[in-house]
This record gives structure tokens, sequence and C-alpha cells, in this order.
């Protein structure tokens, strides 16, 4: 088996790191055998290039990014470049195991019938792209749901937390309660959520983290990648459509 290297944002939280960690250990005990090892493009180290070189071979790169705005555009390529490696997508699309781990975060936090509107709290972007792919799972959760959603942003777009409450009351949704578009904990999980919880809401769920969906997500990219015969990655680099 090719190797897996996940890549993670960063962060200036040392929960972040925690929790990336973490989940390479569950990464790891799901697939017994398969070398998992974690990099970070920023405010943590090592970067992608140290593992790389130490790996000395092909691997697979599964970005823990939900969007792929800045960093897995341009930053995340940059820093692979060079290296015999296949690259998944980022993971925040609206597929059956991303849906399956936020709606079980969510009723982690509250019950089922708590609630009639939900807040999809995100980091938040300026690339429209990004922000789409956001809203399609806001869509989702909110068909799979059977309640209003509506997204919600901690920087670089609008609404706020404290915004996106106030639409869902008055489309009549009175108890709102927010779901967590993120990986980890950090600044901008906290920003957002406590933007919504000023505004009054039910229940706050928390981060993906170290969760055993999640896990499932990443096997389901590292095989589709590991499965597939890629080129040699360049700084202009090509996704799979898994």
């Amino acid at each position: 088996m090719r190797p897996l290297l996940l890549v993670a944002h960063g962060s200036r939280d040392p929960r972040a790191a925690t929790t990336t960690r973490a989940l390479a250990r569950v990464v790891a005990a799901a697939r017994p055998g398969l070398d998992v090892r974690v990099s970070f493009l920023e405010h943590a180290e090592p970067g992608p290039a140290t593992v790389l070189r130490a790996v000395g071979g092909p691997a697979v790169v599964v970005p823990l990014l939900l969007t792929n705005a800045y960093h897995g555009r341009i930053d995340l390529p940059a820093q692979v470049a060079g290296f015999d490696v296949a690259v998944a997508p980022p993971l925040g699309q609206a597929g059956d195991l991303l849906l399956e781990g936020l709606v079980k975060r969510l009723h982690n936090a509250t019950a089922p019938t708590a609630y009639n509107g939900i807040v999809i709290a995100a980091a938040g972007t300026r690339v429209r792209a990004a922000r789409v792919t956001v809203e399609e799972v806001a869509r989702a959760l909110g068909e799979r749901l059977g309640v209003p959603a509506q997204v919600a942003y901690a920087a670089g777009a609008q609404p706020t937390g404290e915004e996106a409450v106030r639409m869902l009351r008055e489309r009549g949704a009175d108890r709102v309660a927010v779901v967590a578009y993120f990986l980890a904990c950090g600044q901008l999980y906290a920003t957002v959520t406590g933007s919504a919880a000023r505004a009054g809401v039910v229940a706050v769920a928390e981060p993906l983290g170290a969760s055993w969906d999640l896990a499932r997500l990443i096997l389901d990219r590292y095989d589709t990648c590991a499965s597939t015969s890629l080129p040699k990655t360049s700084p202009e680099l090509s996704f799979s459509n898994a």
C-alpha cells in the first residue's frame, strides 16, 4: 500500500494539531498496515515536503480541507510539487459519508426533535466556487433533516452566524441548531459558532474531529487515488474525480 499523507491547514490553536494526529490514529486503526502520516500547510510542523522526503517514494495525499479554496488550489499543489504523489480532492463535498458525520455530530449535541432549523457554520472564503460547495452541503443537510438550512461564515463572506439565525427565524424556524462544517476546533470555529450562539440557539455541534465517519471518508478518497494511475504532480495539479 502506498503511504497516506494527511495534510491539514494548520492552526495556532494547539487543539487543531492534536485532533489531526488523533484522526490519523483512527485512520490507521481502520486500515491495519497502512502507513499514515501527518503534515501541515502552515502554523505547525512538519510540512508536506518534509514528510514526503522521508517517505522517499510514491504516496497518496488527502488534504484535510473541506473546500477547494486558496489552500487547496494553490498552496497544497505548490508544497507537493516535484514529488510522486496522487492528491485527492478536498473532503467537503455533499456525499453520504460527510453528511452522516455532520448529522451524527449534530445529534450528539441535541435531539432530532429539538430544532426546526439549522445553521451550517463554516470558515468562509472569498472564492465563490468554494462557497458553492458549502451551500450544496447546506441544501443536502436541510433536505435530509427536513428543516430549513442557512450557511454562516466566520470570515471572507456573509452572513455571520447571528445573521443566519435571524434569517432562519424569518422563515419560521424558532429553534435553531448549529452544524459545524469544520474538521477541528480553532479561532474560526469559535467566531462563527459564537456569533450564532449570541442570537440564541438550542445547540452547537462539535467539529467532525477524530471520528470514524471522517476516517471512512478519508479512506474512500485514498482508495480512489491509490487505484488510479496518476502522473507525477506539477504545480498545476489535476485532482481526481473522487
